[in-house]
């Protein structure tokens, strides 16, 4: 293979994405539609089958697509009259609103947007591809290049007992395909799982689909985890994992305080509980993070995943996770998704991190998010006055707010969707009914002028929808 035709190969698949994100918007019509199948794109489009799934699955991430079993994928309704999204599921909704390009979507937490890296990738593969020419390329590395994997596991060693090593690390296409190999390695189908709350959606969604029992420990308003609770529910319930965020959580933005945190660790210590840490917002705590949960617990009963696209941008969507147990399975499930990931992508994304230029990065992305959250927080104070309460935010770019009077938030919703504005609300947070005083704003909006407009429609709906 050529280099040419090496670079286009490892690059394929944002052709095959562009190519069907302007399929999709040819969609206006009410009712689902069904999309191309995988072997019909491919032959198509002259790619793999790989290819056509790996850009499906970064759609579907997105919300611009939704799978059904043994039917094929679907583009998600773009109705032109917002009235037509009254009905079906909140989420749903969320996601088809959000596709339309005329939406101020405020629903989001994607703190790169600040700052990401992709032209400094993208810079450093035209450098690797002189570098790394085809016929050098390994055939398959089913769990990421050596070069990345080896430098997640120094970057995550803190200890001689809290070490990692390459062969530790697992590397998937997206957050979500990491999640579903944890699902079937750990045999967590129809077992009881502990999660923080609120909860990111997608991690919801995807529990339940898998038929897991979710049961929720909540933050409390003083922004503390209830360890007698989490203790309770130990001794109690048959819980397999507890999954908790390592040093800030979402999307609430609250850190767990030190005492709070010694106290989980030494209940999870104490029944042998397996420790899921979600360390999606590890790296962009605003303030000095104490030392990570995953440093405080039994390393041989804990798994650790993240990925890439929160720090570095949409062209690094990688999730990877780490473990040190159950390697031969976990390879082997690697082996069987057939992750169609860009070597030199992760020979870039390896690179900055040898380099030391991920850390000056992060250095001047958490300085934008500091400088964003007290604008919005400003904003906040002026337009919502004594409408929300909230924290500020200890790492990520959201506000987690809540309503001081009782309000109905999914009329708060509809009606941000007439003036072309999409929020998140708190229920979308939570399995058991949960927060629905709340709702997720982002911040990551620099020089937006519609950004007072919205907040003042805000303020607006959430007195027209009050109920009490």
């Amino acid at each position: 293979m050529t280099l040419r035709s090496e670079r286009q190969a490892d690059f394929a698949y944002q052709a095959v994405y562009r190519y069907m994100i302007n399929l999709i918007n040819e969609v206006s019509t009410d009712t689902r539609v069904k999309l191309p199948s995988l072997r019909q794109l491919a032959a198509r489009l002259n790619v793999s089958i790989s290819t056509i799934q790996y850009a499906y699955s970064l759609l579907e991430k997105e919300g611009r697509v939704y799978s059904v079993a043994k039917s094929g994928y679907y583009a998600w309704p773009m109705s032109a009259n917002p009235m037509a999204w009254m009905g079906g599921d909140l989420l749903d909704r969320l996601y088809a609103a959000a596709r339309r390009p005329d939406m101020l979507v405020l629903s989001g937490d994607e703190p790169a947007l600040l700052g990401a890296l992709d032209a400094t990738l993208l810079r450093l593969e035209r450098e690797l591809v002189r570098q790394y020419p085809g016929h050098l390329q390994p055939w398959s590395q089913p769990c990421g290049v050596w070069e990345l994997r080896a430098a997640l596991a120094a970057r995550y060693t803190s200890s001689p007992t809290h070490c990692w090593h390459a062969d530790d690390v697992y590397i998937g296409a997206d957050v979500r395909g990491v999640l579903d190999i944890l699902i079937e390695v750990l045999g967590l189908r129809g077992t009881a799982v502990v999660v923080e709350s609120p909860c990111d959606w997608l991690i919801l969604r995807l529990l339940q689909g898998a038929g897991v029992r979710v049961i929720e420990l909540p933050w409390t308003a003083q922004g503390r985890l209830d360890s007698a609770a989490l203790e309770r529910l130990l001794r109690e319930e048959p819980v397999h994992l507890v999954m908790l965020s390592s040093t800030v959580s979402l999307p609430s933005g609250v850190a767990m305080q030190v005492e709070d945190r010694l106290d989980v660790a030494q209940r999870l210590n104490q029944y042998g509980c397996w420790l899921l840490e979600n360390d999606s917002l590890g790296e962009l705590s605003l303030d000095a993070a104490p030392a990570p949960l995953r440093d405080l617990v039994n390393p041989e009963r804990l798994i650790v995943f993240s990925s890439f696209e929160k720090t570095l941008g949409s062209e690094a969507p990688y999730g990877y996770l780490l473990s040190r147990r159950m390697g031969r399975e976990l390879q082997r499930q690697f082996l069987l998704r057939s992750f169609r990931l860009s070597s030199i992508r992760q020979r870039a994304i390896a690179r900055l991190y040898h380099s030391g230029r991920i850390d000056q990065h992060l250095v001047a992305l958490r300085e934008h998010l500091r400088a964003q959250a007290l604008q919005m927080s400003q904003r906040l104070t002026q337009h919502l006055g004594g409408q929300v309460t909230y924290q500020m935010p200890r790492a990520g770019a959201t506000f987690w707010l809540a309503s001081t009077r009782a309000v109905d938030m999914r009329k708060v919703f509809q009606q941000m969707l007439v003036r072309q504005v999409v929020i998140a609300p708190g229920e979308l947070f939570s399995v058991s009914g949960l927060h629905h005083q709340h709702l997720r704003l982002s911040h990551t909006f620099p020089g937006q002028p519609n950004l007072d407009i919205a907040l003042i429609a805000l303020s607006e709906a959430l007195r027209q929808a009050k109920t009490g």
